[in-house]
């Protein structure tokens, strides 16, 4: 299976930086605390100096939302949502081993971390495109929705909806849960410096991924000249 941006979104957003991971042999049986810990006192620690919506890292999406017609405050990248919680709370939701640590290098380095379950994706082709608006998104609680026509999503070759509004909700249907074997990790950003942070927040994913499960994982930087990630076939699923 083969996962890049669609053309329309490097002429829309010709400064993305994203990376790519493939890992196969995931269980929900690691203890990650520790290091989900370290990661979160780091942003704490940067929170501690301004508010989340003050970070360039932020600014980015929410100016690239305001482009694709959104309103930022409505409608909030992932790592925004996950940092203003932090903020808030003072900590982050326990959901599954690998998406505690995927949440909380997220909010370290302040950029969106997908975590998708790769066999819940049909391919052989998994896009980042402007949505159809026949696309179907299902919800954390099983509700179908459609993405409307141009609204960024991530597509699959069934026509199966893996993101609400690009970086801002992912799909019910794709989480990761206890069945989880393999996994298809993404980090994306659009500020000064995103190649960079990318490059850091994908070494760092791939370091504790194989720190804690028995998985050698592949990644691959991705950019306007470097555009695809290539990952073994996935099952179809209906």
């Amino acid at each position: 299976m083969r996962f890049r941006h669609a053309d329309a979104i490097w002429s829309a957003h010709p400064l993305l930086a994203a990376g790519a991971l493939h890992a196969d042999g995931i269980d929900g049986t690691a203890d990650v605390r520790v290091r989900v810990e370290e990661y979160t006192s780091r942003a704490r620690e940067r929170l501690a100096g301004g508010s989340e919506s003050q970070f360039p890292e932020v600014l980015a999406w929410r100016r690239a939302f305001a482009r694709m017609g959104l309103r930022p405050t409505q409608y909030r990248c992932a790592s925004e949502s996950l940092l203003r919680r932090l903020r808030k709370e003072g900590t982050l939701p326990r959901i599954h081993p690998v998406v505690d640590l995927c949440n909380a290098i997220s909010v370290a380095y302040a950029v969106p971390v997908a975590v998708l379950d790769a066999d819940r994706i049909t391919g052989p082709l998994l896009e980042v495109r402007p949505a159809h608006g026949d696309e179907e998104y299902t919800t954390f609680d099983g509700r179908t929705e459609h993405p409307a026509p141009g609204e960024v999503t991530y597509a699959d070759s069934a026509g199966r909806a893996h993101a609400r509004r690009w970086t801002s909700r992912q799909s019910g249907h794709s989480a990761v849960g206890d069945r989880t074997r393999r996994i298809l990790v993404v980090t994306e950003a659009l500020h000064d410096g995103a190649a960079d942070t990318v490059a850091r927040t994908l070494e760092t994913i791939a370091r504790e991924l194989a720190a804690h499960w028995p998985v050698t994982p592949e990644t691959t930087l991705i950019d306007a000249l470097d555009r695809e990630f290539t990952l073994e076939e996935t099952p179809q699923v209906s």
